[in-house]
């Protein structure tokens, strides 16, 4: 085997290798995702309750609830929003693969990140998760926008929700591009 062939395998493994970290921190950031919407959903019901929030007090409530697990805030929500009986079922399985992609991944699985197969079956296993975690954030946005529009919030909270959406949009700017529609 030729010193170059040598450099090639390895920079294809290289490759690779960066494939698979890409695909873990699009699973990462469209479990983020949910987690805002969760949020998002949170303070509507706050703001629902009759009480106008200045925006101080809603960027309060805010940085509390982001504060928050995963876990805490589908308990919460669920104890405010009706949800399908299909999108508690995702909610609770997307819950537990995330915590399983966060804490366990590659503790788990270490042994398969030294072979092109086990890295091309951890990709998969990533990129099934984003798509999935991806559905359910646009499902949760469209019961944020249902609620909005039947809240007709009243000016001082409307303002405060508009506040807050500038300030997540600067923190959730559009995510890097799709590893998947870069090929």
């Amino acid at each position: 085997m030729q010193n170059t062939d040598f450099q090639n395998g390895f920079m294809l493994e290289s490759e690779h290798s960066k494939e698979l970290f890409a695909y873990y921190g699009l699973a990462v950031y469209y479990g983020q995702a949910m987690e805002q919407q969760l949020v998002n959903l949170i303070l509507l019901t706050k703001m629902s309750q009759g009480k106008a929030m200045s925006e101080e007090e809603l960027e309060e409530l805010y940085e509390r609830k982001m504060s928050s697990s995963l876990g805490q805030l589908i308990h919460e929500a669920r104890h405010h929003i009706t949800f399908s009986e299909e999108d508690i079922i995702r909610l609770n399985e997307l819950w537990q693969q995330r915590n399983r992609i966060v804490h366990h991944f590659f503790k788990e699985r270490i042994h398969e990140t030294f072979s092109p197969e086990g890295r091309t079956r951890m990709i998969k296993e990533l990129s099934d998760f984003k798509e999935r975690a991806q559905e359910l954030e646009v499902t949760l946005h469209q019961y944020t926008s249902e609620w909005i529009a039947e809240l007709g919030l009243n000016d001082e909270s409307a303002e405060a929700w508009a506040a807050l959406e500038r300030m997540q949009a600067a923190i959730f700017q559009e995510p890097y591009p799709d590893p998947d529609e870069t090929k």
